[in-house]
C-alpha cells in the first residue's frame, strides 16, 4: 500500500513539473501605489516606508526606464495605509509570478520528486517514514513563503503524502496519526487590483499635480509644481495643447501663491519678532502675552497655510516671554536690594579711586619702563591704605565675587612693587619680568572687578 501511494505521489510531482523552465523576466523594480484617503493614488518607485506619522517614498516624474525620482513625504493621516499595504502585497505577488515563480516551483517539484525516489532505495522503514515526513514539511511550508503560488497543486501532493505517511505508520504498527499533517490553511490572497503604470507624460504630470496637492511641506509643494512646469515645457509636443496650457498655468499660479505666502509669513515673523524683542528688553510681560495671543489671528488671516513657520514663531515668542519674566524677576530683586547696593557703592568708591591712582605706576612696572624708589614706596603705601579700607567693608551677596577680585588686584599690585624693588637691587632681569607679570595681573583683575561692580549696580538688562 505504501509503495503504491509513494509511486502515485512521485507521479503527481512529475505531472506538475514544467517540462522546461521559462526564461526569467528581468528583476526590475516594482512600481507600487500609495493610496490617499480620497481614493486617488500616487506611484511609488519601490516600497514606501512608514516612519512614525509620515509616509516616505520616491515617485517617478517621467515614464522612461530609469526615471528621475522625487522624494515625497506625506502625513499618515492623508494616506490609506491599509489599502497601500494590500496593493503592495498584490504587486509583489504579480512581480513574483512574472519573474521567479515558475523556476521556484520547478525547483521545489524536483526536490520533492528526488526525495520520494530515495524512498524506493531505502530499506529501513523508519528512515523511509522520516524521508516522506521531511518532504511533507517542505511542501507544507512552501505556499506561505511563496505568495500561495500553485496552491492547488501543492495541496494535491500534500494529500497524497499524508496518505503515504499514514500507510507507512500503519505498516510499522504505529496507529498514532498526527492531525497536523492534514491541516493546511490557504494563505491570504491579495485582493487589491493592480493599476497600470503611467504610460504617457500627461499621466506623470497629473500624478505630480496630485502629489503637490497632498504634501504638507510648502517647499516640497513648490518643488513638485516647478517640476510640473519643466515637464510640460519639455514634453509640450506630445501633450494636448489646451490641457498643457491650462495645467501649466495652474502650476505657475500655485507657485506664485506659495511664493506670496512665503513672503507674507516671513513679514509676519519679522514684525512679530521685532515687537517681541522690544517688549522683552523692557520686561513687558503683558505686552508679550498679548503678542503671543495675536499670532493665531494673524495666521488665520493668511489662511493658516504655514503651520511649521507659525509653530516656530510661537516658540520664539514664548522664549522671549520666558526671558522677560526672568528679567522682571531680576529687576524686582534689584529694587529690593537697592539700599544695600547703594551703601556698598558709597563705601567702595574711595578704595576704587585710590586704586585708579596706581594705574600709571603699575603700567610702568608692566612695561619695564623704570620705577624710581619714590614710586615703589607710593604704590606700597596706597596698597596698604586700600586694604585697610576694604577690610572694613562687608559686601552684599551680589558683590562678593567682584569685591574679592578687587582685593586680589590690590594685593597683586603690592607684590609687583616688592618684586620690582628686589629686581632693581639685584639687577635681576628675570625678577623684573616677574614684577611685570604681577602688575599686568593687578591691572586686569582691577578692571574686571570694576566692571562687575558697575554692572551689579545698574538695573538688570536683557542679555
Amino acid at each position: 500500500m505504501s509503495h503504491r501511494l509513494l509511486v502515485a505521489a512521485a507521479a503527481a510531482v512529475a505531472l506538475v513539473v514544467p517540462g522546461q523552465a521559462r526564461a526569467q523576466a528581468p528583476d526590475d523594480v516594482t512600481l507600487l501605489r500609495v493610496f490617499l484617503n480620497d481614493g486617488t493614488s500616487l506611484v511609488s518607485y519601490g516600497e514606501p516606508a512608514r516612519v512614525d506619522d509620515r509616509v516616505i517614498f520616491s515617485m517617478p516624474t517621467e515614464t522612461t526606464p530609469n526615471p528621475p525620482l522625487h522624494l515625497i513625504n506625506l502625513p499618515i493621516d492623508r494616506v490609506d495605509w491599509d489599502r497601500t499595504n494590500r496593493y503592495a502585497s498584490a504587486a509583489r505577488l504579480s512581480h513574483y509570478v512574472r519573474t521567479k515563480a515558475e523556476d521556484d516551483y520547478a525547483a521545489l517539484s524536483n526536490q520533492v520528486a528526488f526525495t520520494l525516489n530515495q524512498v524506493a532505495h531505502t530499506p529501513d522503514p523508519a528512515r523511509r517514514l522520516a524521508i516522506v515526513e521531511e518532504a511533507r514539511r517542505t511542501l507544507a511550508d512552501w505556499p506561505d513563503n511563496h505568495y500561495g503560488y500553485r496552491n492547488a497543486e501543492v495541496r494535491q501532493m500534500l494529500g497524497l503524502l499524508d496518505e503515504a505517511i499514514a500507510d507507512l505508520r500503519a505498516a510499522r504498527g504505529n496507529g498514532r496519526f498526527d492531525l497536523a499533517l492534514t491541516a493546511f490553511a490557504d494563505p491570504p490572497t491579495a485582493s487589491e487590483p493592480l493599476l497600470p503604470p503611467p504610460a504617457s507624460p500627461r499621466e506623470s504630470i497629473e500624478l505630480m499635480m496630485a502629489a503637490a496637492r497632498a504634501v504638507d511641506s510648502p517647499a516640497e509643494r513648490t518643488s513638485l509644481l516647478a517640476t510640473v512646469v519643466v515637464s510640460i515645457d519639455r514634453s509640450k509636443e506630445s501633450l494636448p495643447p489646451d490641457w498643457a496650457a491650462a495645467t501649466r498655468a495652474d502650476a505657475a499660479a500655485a507657485i506664485r501663491v506659495e511664493d506670496q505666502l512665503d513672503r507674507s509669513y516671513q513679514a509676519l515673523t519679522a514684525r512679530t519678532m521685532a515687537a517681541a524683542n522690544r517688549h522683552a528688553r523692557i520686561a513687558d510681560v503683558p505686552g508679550l502675552e498679548r503678542l503671543l495671543l495675536s499670532i493665531p489671528n494673524r495666521d488665520a488671516a493668511l489662511g493658516a497655510r504655514r503651520p511649521d513657520s507659525v509653530a516656530a514663531l510661537i516658540a520664539e515668542v514664548e522664549a522671549k516671554l520666558d526671558a522677560a519674566r526672568q528679567l522682571q524677576l531680576a529687576r524686582d530683586r534689584w529694587a529690593l536690594r537697592a539700599p544695600d547696593l547703594r551703601r556698598y557703592r558709597l563705601a567702595i568708591g574711595t578704595p576704587m579711586d585710590l586704586f585708579s591712582e596706581l594705574q600709571v605706576p603699575l603700567e610702568s612696572i608692566k612695561s619695564l619702563a623704570g620705577s624710581p624708589p619714590p614710586t615703589l614706596t607710593f604704590i606700597q603705601r596706597r596698597v596698604a591704605r586700600i586694604l585697610t579700607l576694604v577690610s572694613d567693608i562687608v559686601p552684599p551677596e551680589e558683590m562678593a565675587a567682584a569685591h574679592a577680585l578687587l582685593v586680589s588686584a590690590v594685593q597683586l599690585a603690592g607684590h609687583s612693587a616688592e618684586i620690582r624693588r628686589e629686581a632693581v637691587l639685584a639687577s635681576d632681569m628675570t625678577r623684573a619680568w616677574d614684577a611685570s607679570s604681577a602688575a599686568a595681573g593687578a591691572l586686569m583683575l582691577a578692571a574686571r572687578a570694576r566692571a562687575d561692580i558697575q554692572s551689579a549696580l545698574r538695573l538688570p538688562q536683557l542679555r
